[in-house]
């Protein structure tokens, strides 16, 4: 291993997961969960990781986010994604995603009962809520007043672009930052904060010295950018359809035009 390669950014889906999202690093995820969430701490007794291999033969046959969906000792369900870009859609995209949280639980002959708590963590390199400047946005089902109708579903954003320079001394600050930064005296100074981000830290570390890491991380960054720019050429190609149809439809507005002034002359 070389240990002089720079560091992978955390922020990369492909990374986070390798980091997160491995049932070995499972204290890992416990503390970063705890530092989002306001979950009695019991529910962190057992954290199961489902599907927690990352299948890297895969990883560069197509662009897709790579995510991690767990259970806690009670039974809640909880899934992560990060994202470089916010789209237009990232909000119906995540309600979307939230409710097969929900529905996917109903076995045939089940009871509503058993419905367990769903959260959706949704972790951005952009600004997903533009409204103030926090940079972690909790919703549930409430009220303007207050009043919550249930607690059975909850959605957490966090914005790396809205993470303050100055740490605020809050657990969520120091993980966020881990995430967002790629700079050895920043993880350094981090791994000070406490035992779980010491091992983050160690990790990453690990797999940055890692060749066959980064040669699958590399591809996966190849799979991202054929992939965005082919969204880009998308669409170029319908900006101009769109063009056209506008020229198309001034170009019979002005024929209009002209023949309503003929047919007026001739009266």
């Amino acid at each position: 291993m070389d240990t002089n390669k720079p560091l992978l950014p955390v922020k990369s889906d492909f990374v986070f997961r390798l980091i997160f999202g491995d049932q070995r690093n499972v204290d890992i995820l416990g503390a970063f969960l705890m530092a989002v969430l306001d979950m009695p701490e019991e529910e962190y007794g057992s954290l199961t990781i489902i599907d927690p291999y990352l299948k890297k033969e895969h990883t560069n046959d197509k662009y897709a986010i790579l995510d991690i969906k767990l259970h806690t000792a009670y039974g809640s369900i909880l899934h992560i994604e990060i994202q470089l870009r916010v789209l237009s859609d990232i909000r119906e995209r995540t309600i979307y995603s939230q409710s097969k949280l929900v529905t996917e639980q109903m076995a045939s002959g089940g009871k509503w009962s058993d419905i367990k708590k769903a959260i959706s963590i949704v972790i951005t390199d952009d600004v997903f809520v533009e409204e103030g400047d926090k940079y972690h946005h909790q919703f549930r089902y409430r009220t303007r007043d207050g009043i919550e109708l249930t607690d059975l579903t909850e959605i957490n954003c966090l914005d790396l672009r809205k993470l303050p320079d100055e740490d605020d001394s809050t657990d969520l600050w120091y993980w966020m930052k881990f995430i967002k930064s790629d700079n050895e005296e920043d993880m350094d100074m981090l791994a000070s904060k406490s035992p779980q981000i010491a091992k983050a830290v160690k990790v990453l570390k690990e797999l940055s010295a890692d060749e066959q890491t980064r040669m699958l991380y590399e591809n996966r960054e190849m799979a991202r950018r054929d992939y965005d720019s082919r969204v880009e050429e998308v669409e170029r190609k319908w900006q101009g359809v769109i063009a056209e149809k506008d020229s198309a439809l001034a170009d019979k507005d002005a024929i209009i035009a002209q023949l309503k002034a003929q047919l007026g002359k001739s009266e």
